[in-house]
């Protein structure tokens, strides 16, 4: 019998939360099983079991902070348990308690009912409900307690049915409203929910202040017409699909900016803590902003300039999907050295994005729209206009620089085949 000690899973990281246990005490678990989820700061992690064996114990509850290094749960060979290990006293408690409860009530058929709809407050502190990963997930999706749900499994484990029949209860818990009460009362007796805000939302929230309050942005907008672009595109989609690459504008757009930061590598640096030095970086690792369910994640695709349109794509639709279910790499996560913002996905158009450092740019992309424009006869043309809003470091980045930048970006996006003379 040994402790797992939770591992170094991350640079510099020093706790994580405990986000689902994927096993209970008294499973028996393979090796490299997944046991545990648990998020850093950076992204959703699958603990494996080292060894197989059987869990005697979890150490941490799901929504704890778990500690580097510390144990996170107790497991126990397979060799050992088959060969005689009695079980501790503590577990033969654990076990006999459901029993316990179970005969306690049987007094009266009003004693039992009372006794039922209390279950979920007479058990005790720290103690573990029962619950399928898939309906604790139901349960957080609905801002349900698990303690609060009657279960009417095995040992008293909640199971699907008995959330969605939760769920079908009045908010006062099934009992009946008072003829005097009313919607507007009710209102005024329902109390603040409060949240913790923890894990990656925590991580985003310092980040997010460090950056307004320490790095002066500067903001710049601009139209960039996209027409042609948008066929070029349809024109290169039925190949790339033959090949199994899913291509949208994002390949081009990064393609751009990596030949943009060419002529501009100050777009493409860094700045040291004391705010002495720039580094430019050798390589344009290009971020892109992925609203995952557990929060905002930058991946970035590594070394665009290098690459063809068709692996950007094949990058973009690896990391986009990877960030989406908080399973994102460490190693796709770091090394960015600028940031694009895809808000016109969402419906906007114009945004002030604020800068991921220690990167000094970052530019957030508005919705296409089809709007009226003068032709150079005069003539009034539908044409699809992307808003582009930049936002550089104004300690390293004047309003000249960020606006020459965008503007030889913006002529390779409305006119693409000119990036064919720069491309390597």
């Amino acid at each position: 019998m040994s402790d797992f000690i939770l591992p170094d899973i991350g640079e510099g990281i020093v706790e994580c939360e405990l986000v689902k246990w994927l096993v209970s005490e008294g499973d028996l678990i393979e090796e490299d099983q997944p046991v545990a989820e648990v998020m850093t700061d950076k992204a959703l992690v699958e603990i494996p079991a080292p060894y197989a064996g059987r869990v005697t114990k979890l150490y941490w509850k799901e929504g704890d902070i778990a500690k580097v290094h510390a144990p996170l749960f107790e497991l126990v060979d397979e060799s050992g348990e088959a060969s005689g290990e009695q079980p501790k006293a503590s577990d033969e408690g654990k076990h006999a308690e459901p029993e316990a409860r179970q005969a306690e009530p049987e007094k009266s058929p009003d004693h039992a009912e009372t006794v039922a709809s209390a279950a979920p407050s007479a058990r005790k502190d720290g103690e573990r409900t029962p619950a399928s990963p898939a309906v604790r997930r139901l349960v957080r999706e609905n801002d349900l307690a698990l303690e609060n749900i009657q279960g009417s499994g095995k040992d008293g484990r909640v199971l699907k049915a008995d959330v969605l029949s939760h769920l079908e209860q009045p908010a006062s818990g099934g009992s009946f409203v008072s003829a005097g009460s009313s919607p507007r009362a009710e209102a005024q007796n329902q109390e603040v929910r409060i949240e913790p805000i923890k894990g990656m939302q925590a991580v985003m929230a310092k980040r997010m202040v460090a950056s307004a309050s320490t790095i002066p942005h500067f903001n710049f907008s601009e139209d960039i017409d996209v027409t042609e672009l948008l066929a070029l595109r349809q024109q290169l989609k039925p190949e790339a699909e033959a090949r199994g690459s899913r291509l949208t504008l994002m390949p081009f757009i990064m393609k751009a900016i990596a030949l943009a930061v060419r002529e501009y590598p100050v777009l493409n640096s860094q700045i040291n803590e004391d705010v002495t030095e720039i580094h430019y970086q050798p390589q344009c690792n290009i971020g892109m902003a992925v609203d995952s369910k557990i929060g905002l994640l930058v991946p970035n695709v590594k070394n665009v300039g290098q690459l063809t349109l068709l692996e950007i794509a094949d990058e973009v639709t690896r990391l986009t999907e990877s960030a989406r279910e908080g399973r994102v790499s460490q190693a796709d996560l770091k090394g960015g050295t600028i940031t694009i913002s895809n808000i016109g996905a969402l419906g906007g158009t114009y945004a002030s994005p604020i800068i991921n450092a220690p990167e000094v740019a970052i530019v957030a992309l508005g919705r296409t729209q089809k709007l009226p424009r003068f032709d150079a006869n005069g003539q009034v043309v539908e044409r699809s206009i992307m808003t582009v809003s930049w936002a550089g470091d104004h300690r390293i980045i004047d309003g000249g620089t960020i606006a020459r930048f965008n503007n030889l970006w913006k002529s390779y996006l409305e006119s693409p085949q000119s990036m064919l003379l720069h491309m390597s």
